[in-house]
């Protein structure tokens, strides 16, 4: 019964470390969105062409080719122990503007609280247990303009809110800015975001009880105070190749870079100064109709049984049927042959797209 207890000291524990050290701060919002781009590995910096783009490159909404899209996303992690939601709405004012809402959230919930479980005199009274979640929010307001005088080249922001809360134990608030740049030019694409790039504020508060406090005192740990944590920018490359193969058939080849400067990471390409995880992407389709994608990505350099050093990787797998160019359904297998160090994960989204709204 005590499990739920050290569950909230992990927490407040990870917290804290987060919170001093600052590298991975609101790192939920590096998982991936939508059964498409995870399906691919992540690869759709310069890709990305609908409501997703708010989050993978929101100069990306420009190109949705209706004028309004809604998108939902569920996914578990960890035995079903984690969820991974989004859902998001796109508008398109005209053919050069466009903007689009999202909301994210990451969570675990039904953690069993056990600090009251004994009560003052000594006596174990179940009735005591209450529940928490431990859940990070995100909420993107975002705008992307088409340049009409260069074809092809587009621009986006996000507004971004992130709101953090453990139980009643801790919460916090945060504030940032991303911006995104894309180009399409027969068929090659290239796409930009600078994520976090006014770097995002999280503004932590901690109410503790006079029992958790005296755990973190008996067992040696800090005692979380009110403090601020910055989430440094992030700078996400890629580009990619549409071929069409003729009879209604294409092919789509992308690459994407990660690059990180908050200290070194375990990344393939690592350093003091940057850090770079590449990922390579692809989709087949057929009239956009029906496809198939695979990607690899998340390349780790993990310790062996015997000590030495080995290179992890992810394969992931996905497909998409869209029905009508209205509604599209889309799975991905992240972690196809359980070659990395991240546990596998079966995600859907599902996207209508309709041009206008009927009675």
């Amino acid at each position: 019964m005590r499990r739920g207890f050290y569950i909230i000291m992990l927490l407040l524990s990870v917290t804290l470390f987060v919170h001093a050290q600052s590298k991975y701060s609101n790192e939920f919002l590096s998982l991936g969105l939508g059964a498409r781009g995870l399906g691919m590995a992540n690869t759709m910096c310069a890709l990305t062409d609908d409501v997703t783009s708010a989050y993978w490159n929101p100069a990306g909404l420009t190109r949705m080719d209706k004028r309004y899209q809604l998108a939902l996303m569920h996914a578990e992690y960890f035995a079903g122990i984690a969820k991974y939601d989004y859902g998001g709405i796109g508008f398109k004012i005209d053919s050069c503007q466009s903007v689009a809402f999202s909301y994210i959230r990451f969570g675990v919930d039904n953690i069993m609280n056990t600090t009251q479980l004994i009560d003052d005199q000594g006596n174990v009274d179940y009735d005591r247990i209450t529940y928490f979640s431990s859940a990070d929010n995100a909420f993107l307001l975002s705008y992307a303009y088409a340049f009409p005088q260069v074809p092809g080249l587009s621009l986006g922001a996000n507004a971004k809110i992130v709101h953090r809360k453990i139980g009643k134990f801790a919460r916090s608030w945060g504030f940032g800015l991303d911006f995104g740049l894309m180009y399409n030019r027969k068929g090659w694409q290239a796409g930009l975001m600078l994520r976090d790039g006014t770097s995002t504020f999280n503004a932590w508060r901690y109410s503790l009880t006079d029992d958790v406090i005296a755990v973190f005192e008996q067992t040696g740990n800090e005692i979380p105070e009110n403090d601020l944590e910055l989430t440094v920018p992030a700078l996400l490359l890629g580009g990619g190749k549409t071929v069409h193969f003729g009879k209604g058939f294409h092919g789509t080849f992308a690459l994407g870079f990660d690059c990180t400067f908050d200290g070194k990471r375990n990344s393939l390409i690592k350093s003091k100064v940057i850090n770079v995880d590449p990922h390579f992407g692809m989709e087949f389709d057929y009239k956009k109709i029906v496809a198939l994608r695979a990607g690899i990505g998340n390349f780790q350099r993990e310790p062996d049984f015997d000590g030495k050093q080995k290179t992890t990787l992810q394969i992931n797998f996905g497909v998409g049927v869209c029905i009508k160019n209205i509604v599209s359904i889309d799975y991905a297998f992240t972690d196809l042959g359980n070659l990395s160090i991240a546990q596998y994960s079966h995600v859907f989204s599902l996207k209508v797209a309709i041009d206008k709204f009927k009675k």
